[in-house]
């Protein structure tokens, strides 16, 4: 008998299933709080619950674990990775970085991703499947319960596109922000879409107060359409549309991200092409320099070039800062860890696995 996913229940979904199998409602109550705020693995923790309780649970439901299987701590800033196995035996990313402010995760949505940006080491392979929501939940919540301290802010900005795994991530942001769960605002969440504009103009619909940001990364639709194949499906005008209608909607200001590549997207052109895109919105533009990769042939521009870019931006009147680098000295960039273990398990080396 497969086991129901009992973290994928939101809290009125988790009493109308306690009153369903002859228990009280107040039961559920219980439950949530053991598994969406004292993060419990193992129903057996559950010790306000009587011992027939836990066992029908046992019997009905599974708590789908992720177990950590590396864990990578930098030595130059309070950055850490985590890789995690999920039940099926597949693997995600997630990062912790610390900040005077809180601490802040960023998150996988999905095992691969279908999306095939060609910078990126995380559509390398694909995509395998979609998480369920307690699969994005519980990244935060083990994380949360090695460090011993509250995550504040969370970012759905790792492997996989959140918006092509709609539901899930709806629902997860739901109860991460849920006043039974953690209760994170939604406010401190952002998610990042490469531009899919028919679930760009639901989210908008839905009556969050999340962060919306843009995966750019060209100044046109054709420099898009050579980075991103999604371009191929989305007109960029359409996804700029799309993303006026979520601030209309919403009030909430669009971030765009703009992986800087070497020759390829950070000429003079382009800082005309992006001035005329972004000026008249109330935006701001995050500019990060690329990580290479072995599998693709693109570069990291120097710092002066990247300053240098930056600075003529800004004197256009656009609100644009460079993404502070984080975690140098592990495998930082999106999918790297992922790619290593998967590369060592087929017997690669470090060497022909990533450039780092």
């Amino acid at each position: 008998m497969n086991k129901k996913d009992i973290c994928s229940y939101n809290y009125d979904e988790l009493k109308e299933e306690m009153l369903a199998i002859g228990e009280k409602a107040f039961r559920s109550k219980q439950i949530y709080e053991w598994l969406h705020v004292k993060l419990a693995d193992d129903f057996d923790e559950m010790t306000n619950l009587s011992k027939g309780l836990r066992e029908k649970l046992k019997e009905n439901y599974e708590i789908r674990k992720v177990k950590m299987i590396d864990h990578q701590i930098s030595k130059v800033d309070p950055t850490e990775k985590f890789l995690f196995e999920l039940e099926d035996g597949n693997m995600v990313e997630s990062v912790l970085m610390k900040y005077n402010y809180g601490n802040s995760v960023c998150i996988s949505s999905q095992a691969g991703c279908r999306m095939g940006c060609r910078f990126c080491a995380s559509t390398i392979g694909g995509l395998v499947r979609s998480l369920e929501t307690s699969e994005m939940l519980r990244q935060i919540y083990h994380i949360q319960k090695i460090t011993e301290e509250r995550i504040s802010n969370v970012v759905v900005m790792g492997t996989g596109e959140p918006l092509d795994n709609y539901d899930n991530f709806i629902k997860f942001i739901h109860m991460l922000s849920d006043e039974h769960g953690l209760h994170i605002s939604q406010r401190n969440i952002t998610a990042s879409t490469c531009g899919i504009v028919p679930n760009m103009r639901r989210l908008a619909e839905e009556g969050l107060q999340i962060t919306l940001a843009l995966s750019l990364h060209g100044s046109s639709q054709e420099k898009r359409k050579k980075l991103m194949p999604v371009a191929n499906k989305y007109e960029l005008s359409d996804v700029l549309d799309a993303c006026d209608y979520y601030f209309d909607k919403t009030g909430r200001r669009i971030t765009f991200e703009y992986s800087l590549v070497a020759g390829v997207n950070d000429q003079p052109d382009d800082i005309r092409e992006l001035t005329a895109i972004l000026k008249r919105r109330n935006c701001h533009l995050n500019l990060i320099p690329v990580n290479p990769i072995k599998e693709r042939d693109f570069k990291k521009p120097d710092r002066k070039n990247a300053l240098e870019f930056k600075n003529k931006l800004e004197k256009n009147g656009i609100n644009v800062t460079i993404r502070r680098e984080r975690g140098s000295d592990i495998d930082g960039a999106c999918g790297q860890l992922r790619r290593r273990h998967a590369a060592k398990s087929e017997g690669e080396t470090d060497e022909n696995i990533c450039n780092d």
